[in-house]
Formats: structure tokens, C-alpha cells, sequence
């Protein structure tokens, strides 16, 4: 049967709600996700539109239709429509397209690899916490709590300060700031898991821990953390595009969403729709990796 996971979690992103079951690492169970999550129009949508994010910003140097540094004080603002310049230009008359397009790179970069590292570490971390268990869980999740104690912005934002401005520096604080979160589902998933009948019988085989974590835990807890993780995407996009507009990430004349933001502001009431378009696109990315979380949970979850 499954099982509910009990821990209170962030609210920044809903934890799986279930645990799979004992044949979920079977390639068949993959393929009826997979069947289940194609039915899904919305998350396909979504995925349509992620995919064609990821594949404009790869190749940005041949889709891009200007060159994004390329300042001209004569076109500066230019509204949506111009000729030559489709979406208008900036407050350098940088081609605003071409922008985004390239913006999409360090942007999605910021809101994917953050959460990729903390996805490894933090699952690693939580699944030996929650088959080990007794003091070493209190220690690890005792520790781990601290980090609750403060808000991820203010958590972000305090150690991208410390560290100084910067992408690497701003990679690594915000991957700190998941590593809790992530560690605290996969800690929660695997405590279920380790309960059930299947990991006993394996105990009482007399298999190695090392050997029942690789073969009969992590085939059934990484799916859950990992749809978890999917949703953390644009809360950590959100996160790194806010320390860019406080100048504390990506630094000029770098494009990054975020960072276009802050040097568009004061364009706002001259031209607001060119404004907006850096802030639209952070909102169609979130919105997209968030639904494509929610179609990828009820896809897994075999009780509906």
C-alpha cells in the first residue's frame, strides 16, 4: 500500500504524496508513467514550450536575430513591433529578442543546475538519515532544521552578501538553500520505504545496507524526489532572477532575465511593455516547469 509522506514540508513546493511501490524501478512501471504523463495535455504543453526554451537558448548564437551587446543610443526603447527590432529594444537600444534569447541561457542555467547539485547531495544525504535512522536521523535532521529557521530568499540573499556578487557565487547559495528541502523529502520517502516488508526480507537475507540502499531503496525513492525537485525549478529561477535584480548574481552586460528587470525599471512608465517582457518570461518558465511537476506526480502516483 502506499504511504503518505508525514513530514511538514515548504510550501514553496508541494511534496509527492505517496511512496512507490516495490516495482516501480520495473522499466514497465516507467513506461505507464510515461503513457499516463503523454495523456496529460497540459504537461505536454508545458514540456512543448520548455523544450523549445532550452533548444532556443543552445542555439542563441543561430536564432538570435541580432547581436544582444550591440548598443545604439539612437534606438534606445524602441516599443514592440519595430522594424528590425520585433520586441523593441532596451535602455541601450540593445535588440530586446535577442536579449531574451540569450538570457534564457544563464536563466535557466541558474534555476536547473542549483537544483540538480542539491537534487544529488540532498537525496544522498537523506536516504542514509532515513535507513540508518535513531541518532544519526536526529543529528543530520536536527541539523538540517536550522537552515528552516530563516526564509529561502533571506537565506539566498544572505550568502550571495557573503559570498559577493556573482554567478558561481550565486550558484552556490542557492544550492545550499535546497539541499535542506530536498534532503528533508528524501529523508521522509525513505523512513517509509525502509518500513515496508520487501526491506526486511532483504535485511534478514543478510545483504549489506550499501547493497539494499542501491538495489531495493533508491529505485523507489528517487522518483519521488525527483518530481519534487522538478517543482523547485522555478521557485530557484525565481530566487536567482530576484539576487540578479538586487545585484547580487549575474553582473552587466550579461543577458538574464532578472538582471534585464532591474535596467529596464526605469523605462516602466516610457515603455511598460517592453519592461514587462523579461518579467514574462520568468512567469511562463516558472509556470511551465510547475505544471509539468504536477503532471509528472499524478502521473507516478498508480492510485488515481
Amino acid at each position: 500500500m502506499p504511504v503518505t509522506v508525514s513530514h511538514s514540508l515548504p510550501a514553496a513546493a508541494a511534496a509527492p504524496a505517496f511512496v512507490l511501490p516495490p516495482q516501480a524501478a520495473s522499466a514497465g512501471y516507467w513506461l505507464s508513467v510515461w503513457r499516463r504523463l503523454r495523456r496529460d495535455r497540459l504537461a505536454m504543453a508545458c514540456a512543448a514550450i520548455l523544450l523549445l526554451l532550452v533548444l532556443a537558448a543552445v542555439f542563441a548564437p543561430w536564432v538570435a536575430p541580432a547581436d544582444p551587446f550591440k548598443t545604439s543610443m539612437l534606438k534606445r526603447l524602441l516599443p514592440v513591433g519595430s522594424a528590425g527590432n520585433w520586441l523593441g529594444t532596451d535602455e541601450l537600444g540593445r535588440d530586446l529578442l535577442s536579449r531574451l534569447i540569450y538570457g534564457g541561457r544563464l536563466s535557466l542555467t541558474m534555476g536547473i543546475v542549483p537544483v540538480a547539485l542539491a537534487f544529488v547531495i540532498g537525496t544522498a544525504i537523506g536516504v542514509t538519515a532515513g535507513f540508518m535512522g535513531g541518532k544519526v536521523n536526529m543529528a543530520v535532521m536536527r541539523t538540517l532544521d536550522v537552515f528552516y529557521a530563516f526564509p529561502s530568499v533571506l537565506l539566498a540573499v544572505a550568502i550571495s552578501g557573503a559570498m559577493g556578487p556573482g554567478m558561481s557565487n550565486s550558484l552556490v547559495a542557492l544550492t545550499i538553500v535546497f539541499i535542506p528541502q530536498i534532503a528533508r523529502v528524501a529523508e521522509s520517502v525513505t523512513t517509509q520505504v525502509a518500513r515496508l516488508d520487501y526491506i526486511d526480507s532483504a535485511r534478514m537475507s543478510g545483504a549489506g545496507a550499501l547493497a539494499i540502499i542501491r538495489l531495493q531503496v533508491l529505485g523507489n525513492v528517487l522518483g519521488p524526489v525527483f518530481v519534487y525537485a522538478t517543482g523547485l525549478i522555478s521557485v530557484c529561477m525565481i530566487l536567482a532572477s530576484g539576487l540578479s535584480f538586487l545585484g547580487l548574481g549575474v553582473r552587466p552586460p550579461e543577458a538574464e532575465w532578472g538582471l534585464m528587470l532591474n535596467t529596464l525599471r526605469s523605462a516602466i512608465f516610457n515603455n511598460p511593455v517592453v519592461a514587462a517582457l523579461p518579467g514574462a518570461m520568468i512567469f511562463l518558465t516558472s509556470v511551465c516547469f510547475n505544471l509539468l511537476a504536477d503532471g509528472i506526480r499524478s502521473a507516478m502516483d498508480l492510485r488515481r
